[in-house]
């Protein structure tokens, strides 16, 4: 009996699909909490290819999904990072397909300026880590650059104020790459501007800046956030061309002042660091040219005085030249005496020599070196006939490999392929000449359609008179006889007889005549 009522109860029960109880909560959530702000630590941040933000906002206790839809991203003066505390904008809603509820944010700020700092120094040790501040990466300033790139807004006074110190201390070639300072578009913009100074080619049409100078005025720390974004820094941390980072006031500290080369308090200060004071340079040189004159004088004077002290203890050449002189004279008295005895050794020398050379060694000599040679000679043929044996051996060895059929299928093929072209030529030249066949009839039929006798047929006629054609009555009435040309013949109207056209006249086309 129990069974009977619990069936009953259940069959009273309304029955929903998985969709429609779905959609009913989904409309309760959206309806109860269509707007609302929550504050909270992002968590978990995911950035898929479709430019929307995925992420979750917890507290100690609960967790909250949430989404950013990618035109909403694009528009947050704040991008969310993992471990910030944010007060997030927007309205719940449900995702079917897995079954939970989530925020669609519209807008996210910071939880108060302890956030933003706390953000700040997370990026800063963050960057740190990775070595983007290492001063072993920072390179020195050029003493004297030609080319000044500056990254500046081009209206605000801190370009004004970089091109007066610049003209005042030393003038040099400006660049000025103009960006946004602050808002949205600043970051994005500055990065640029870094990263094209660096891609100008050195001595090209717009030639590529020696130093870089990225400058703003003061502000608060909303204003100068673009300065501490994560793709300012690298590309500053990444520039081949030296930068000096110049944003805000003496007291105001962006992350571009740790990956810069340089950091200056103000833009004015850094104008002065880019460039050396020209009069101050002027004194300086011309100081030391004074001074390199004194120099070279004195040590030209000491050298001097050092030559004349050595000189005085050099003997006179006469005293040098007495040695030598008398050795001189003695050996030129020994001299007769050694050529005399050195042809005397020499003649003797040869007497013994031309004792051993007579004929009869000669012949004996001769004789055996032809001994030689007839030995060798009668060795040589038997050696040549072994030789030209053993090389017909091996070419009949060779002759025994060599066959003609590889031959003959290779001309069997260079045959058929021969054949093969020969045919696709004969078949091309007989396509083009049946195509320039039908395009000559084509055009054969374009001449008759066109010609004057064509139109003729359809009722036409051409007035001759006096051997010319007649195209205005006047001219029909002065002439002595007519002759009207129809489709098939000429009919003469009045006169004598049809006087003969011109020798070489041609036929003029239908609309030089009258038709009718």
């Amino acid at each position: 009996m129990s069974d009977l009522i619990d069936d009953g109860e259940a069959g009273n029960t309304p029955e929903f699909s998985v969709s429609e109880l779905s959609g009913a909560v989904k409309r309760m959530i959206e309806g109860e909490f269509g707007f609302v702000r929550v504050r909270g630590e992002v968590g978990r941040v995911s950035r898929p290819r479709s430019g929307h933000i995925y992420l979750d906002l917890k507290d100690d206790r609960s967790v909250i999904s949430g989404i950013v839809w990618k035109g909403v991203a694009a528009r947050l003066d704040t991008q969310p990072e993992e471990g910030m505390e944010v007060v997030a904008t927007g309205r719940m809603t449900t995702f079917p397909g897995q079954s939970k509820y989530q925020i669609v944010i519209e807008d996210m700020r910071p939880a108060g300026m302890g956030a933003l700092m706390a953000m700040l120094e997370k990026r800063k040790a963050q960057m740190q880590a990775e070595g983007l501040f290492d001063p072993a990466r920072k390179r020195a300033l050029p003493y004297l650059p030609d080319v000044i790139g500056v990254v500046t807004s081009p209206s605000g006074a801190v370009i004004r104020d970089i091109l007066h110190r610049l003209r005042d201390r030393f003038p040099r070639k400006v660049l000025i790459w103009p960006v946004a300072v602050q808002g949205k578009a600043c970051a994005p913009e500055v990065a640029r501007a870094i990263e094209g100074f660096n891609r100008l080619s050195p001595g090209g049409a717009l030639p590529r800046p020696d130093l870089l100078i990225v400058a703003r005025g003061g502000g608060s720390v909303e204003d100068l956030w673009g300065f501490n974004e994560d793709i300012v820094v690298r590309a500053a941390a990444a520039s081949q061309i030296p930068l000096i980072s110049a944003v805000g006031h003496e007291t105001d500290t962006t992350l571009i002042d740790y990956a810069s080369d340089r950091r200056a308090p103000t833009p004015t200060a850094a104008a002065e660091m880019a460039v050396p004071v020209r009069l101050e340079l002027l004194s300086w040189v011309g100081e030391a040219g004074a001074r390199m004159t004194r120099a070279m004088g004195q040590r030209i004077d000491m050298r001097g005085q050092r030559l004349r002290d050595l000189s005085r203890a050099l003997p006179r050449p006469e005293d040098l030249l007495e040695g030598p002189r008398q050795r001189l004279d003695v050996m030129g008295d020994r001299l007769p005496a050694a050529l005399t005895r050195l042809v005397d050794r020499r003649r003797l020398q040869l007497s013994e020599q031309a004792g051993s050379l007579r004929p009869v060694v000669l012949l004996r000599a001769i004789a055996a070196e032809r001994a030689r040679s007839a030995d060798r000679g009668a060795r040589l043929a038997p050696g040549l006939q072994r030789l030209v044996q053993v090389r017909r051996e091996a070419l009949a060895r060779r002759m025994d490999r060599l066959s003609l059929r590889p031959i003959q299928r290779e001309i069997a093929a260079q045959g058929d392929r021969l054949a093969a072209l020969s045919r696709r030529m004969e078949q091309a030249h007989n396509g083009r000449l049946a195509e320039a066949r039908r395009r000559l009839e084509a055009v054969d039929r374009l001449r008759e359609t066109l010609g004057y006798r064509e139109t003729l047929r359809r009722g036409y006629a051409v007035v001759h008179g006096d051997g010319h054609v007649l195209t205005t009555k006047a001219a029909a009435a002065a002439a002595s006889g007519l002759e009207i040309e129809f489709a098939d013949g000429r009919l003469k109207i009045g006169g004598g007889a049809a006087p003969k056209p011109a020798a070489k006249a041609k036929p003029k086309p239908p609309e030089q005549g009258s038709l009718f």
